[in-house]
């Protein structure tokens, strides 16, 4: 798979035998069409926008010639080795690659070429002009055989047309058919033994048509202009389906024998398509077939499609805690996962008259909006009034202020996107009651007192005449002085009173829930114990927790007293320990038991023994 691209320009070569970049090979300018003229890449030709036509082999560049005019497109006649080059001018340029050399031009009556092809059975030569005509030539005998007037047979009563149609886009499809696309977006079907179209096709986007290609399998056209690609019937005209890329879309390339489509866009990366209708999958990627026969098998959804995720305190709300721990929720994160229906039935049953709340609300919110486009008087917002009413106060002040120093104005809280729905939301409602709000409130009510007061004084300044300058100045922060310090005592006293309030109402609510306390019936709490332990009493897990908040030396003290820890210095110089592991009352029990059966069996062995030894006796003595 050969592509060309800017920026910078540059060809790249993909290998599918090992789905990887064989080679990258950068240009002196942008590429406007290629051709492999080999089964490999060992034969590239490349059509360049400065007029150069540049051949490259299998180790790069081979040779740059140029052509007499800028060239638009180019094709390859296979039997005489020649190139034909359309372009800027009425001649169409033959080079040919046997010789090395250029042939006698190919005079044509129309003034620009745009596009040009070569029928692969009887290898006629065709060529679409900008007057929206379609020439067609021998090149056995370089004569013009045929010409097709495609502007007027463009033209229907449905297609709106703002000039005059070019041809864009060429295509043979085996010996007699040809499609043709115009530069305002219709596709015209031929058969080269009548000058009119078996069937047009609009795209209806007025955009030129930047490709065409044909599905035999199917009987589609593939048409392509820059923003999208329709499929179609070529006997009925029915669309079979249509793509619509993100990208502006350059080249259209129908992979052979498969349902595999690629696109040259304005992106750095190409856009792969495979129907698997059209065809199967390449033999180097088989894979899709797998995949795709997968998913129509297995139409499923993903893991969580079905499921509601829900915090612990979401389920105490619903009051489905009692399901932590089942199969009903599965934990994830900082929650769970639930099954929708069993949310929406909990829900219901916890408030069922949400649905008409939430109702209620988006009525209200779609009203007010209604409202808003109104002419509208200046009204305080239903949350947080005081707060809102503060800001007006302020800035109003503060305009005042700007205008007379003539500075910019801020913008203001209440106007302000990021912070409109604090005067919406009654969520956002300032809580007065609350201990913070308390604590804060004599603060920031004296300091807006105090701002209220230095804006006088620098009014009365500014009023005043400047002839004395020192002596006001002192008066002034003489005064601000000893007004500063009032209202520091004055908020301070407020402060030590609300904290006074807020002490005794938790000496209250502590009262109130000590007598709840008592009035409640203690019940005895039972605790299980693990399996191959014995409870003893209270004080060994005490001494268990001394123990293991003392540090480590203390405790091989300890250890080296009780003597199950011995510390001995080595020869070398560094210090030995040896210590006995505590085994616990379990262990015990078993090595008694151990004891126990060991001497049974010894017993047993012995008086076994014994009864053997009288029965020999006895038969001797018989």
């Amino acid at each position: 798979i050969v592509l060309s691209g800017t920026y910078k320009p540059r060809i790249r070569c993909f290998d599918t035998y090992q789905l990887s970049q064989k080679f990258e090979r950068c240009l002196d300018s942008e590429v406007v069409t290629f051709e492999i003229l080999s089964d490999d890449y060992s034969k590239i030709v490349f059509l360049q926008c400065d007029r150069f036509v540049e051949f490259h082999s299998q180790h790069g560049h081979y040779y740059r010639t140029r052509i007499p005019k800028f060239g638009r497109d180019f094709s390859y006649h296979y039997p005489s080795c020649d190139l034909y080059f359309v372009g800027a001018s009425s001649e169409v340029y033959r080079l040919n690659l046997e010789q090395g050399r250029f042939l006698n031009s190919l005079q044509t009556d129309a003034s620009e070429s745009n596009v040009c092809d070569i029928n692969p059975v009887h290898f006629l030569f065709a060529m679409g002009t900008a007057e929206g005509k379609v020439e067609c030539w021998d090149p056995r005998t370089r004569n013009r055989v045929g010409l097709l007037d495609c502007a007027l047979s463009s033209v229907t009563a449905d297609t709106e047309i703002d000039g005059l149609p070019s041809i864009s886009a060429l295509k043979f499809d085996g010996a007699l058919n040809m499609a043709v696309g115009t530069s305002t977006g219709q596709v015209l079907l031929y058969d080269l033994r009548s000058s009119n179209p078996l069937i047009v096709k609009d795209h209806h986007y007025g955009l030129p048509i930047k490709s065409i290609q044909f599905q035999r399998q199917l009987d589609l056209i593939i048409s392509a202009d820059s923003r999208i690609i329709k499929m179609w019937n070529k006997d009925t005209g029915k669309i079979f389906t249509s793509m619509e890329p993100e990208y502006d879309i350059n080249d259209v390339c129908l992979y052979p024998n498969s349902g595999m489509l690629m696109t040259a866009n304005e992106a750095p990366k190409m856009n792969i398509y495979y129907i698997p209708v059209l065809g199967p999958a390449p033999k180097w990627c088989s894979f899709l077939d797998n995949l795709t026969e997968e998913l129509e098998e297995n139409p499923e959804s993903t893991v969580y499609d079905d499921y509601k995720f829900v915090t612990r305190k979401d389920l105490e709300n619903l009051g489905l805690a009692h399901l932590i721990g089942s199969s009903l929720l599965r934990a994830y994160m900082h929650g769970f996962f639930m099954d929708i229906r069993l949310y929406h039935k909990a829900k219901m049953m916890a408030n069922p008259f949400a649905y008409e709340e939430y109702r209620r609300e988006k009525i209200r919110q779609k009203i007010e909006e209604t409202r808003a486009q109104r002419v509208q008087l200046k009204k305080l917002p239903k949350v947080n009034k005081e707060l809102a009413l503060k800001l007006i106060e302020e800035e109003g002040e503060e305009q005042q202020l700007t205008r007379k120093r003539k500075q910019k104005n801020l913008p203001s809280l209440l106007k302000d996107d990021r912070f409109k729905v604090m005067f919406e939301n009654p969520d956002f409602q300032v809580d007065e009651q609350s201990e913070e709000f308390r604590l804060l409130n004599p603060l920031v009510s004296k300091i807006s007192e105090k701002r209220k007061r230095k804006l006088k004084i620098l009014e009365e300044l500014e009023a005043q005449e400047q002839e004395e300058e020192e002596e006001p100045e002192g008066k002034a922060s003489d005064a601000e002085s000893s007004e500063s310090s009032d209202d520091e005592k004055g908020w301070v006293e407020e402060v030590r009173k609300q904290r006074k309030l807020l002490r005794q109402e938790e000496k209250v609510k502590r009262q109130e829930r000590f007598k709840e306390d008592q009035q409640t019936l203690l019940k005895p709490q039972f605790f299980e114990i693990k399996e191959g332990e014995e409870f003893r009493s209270f004080k060994d897990s005490a001494k268990k927790q001394k123990l293991m908040k003392k540090t480590l030396g203390d405790r091989l003290k300890l250890e080296e007293k009780l003597g199950t820890l011995n510390v001995s210095d080595t020869t070398v110089g560094s210090k030995q320990a040896t210590f006995k592991l505590k085994k616990s009352e379990q262990q015990k029990k078993q090595q008694e038991a151990e004891k126990q059966h060991r001497q049974e069996r010894k017993t047993l062995r012995r008086s076994a023994s014994h009864l053997k030894s009288k029965r020999g006796r006895g038969r001797l003595f018989h």
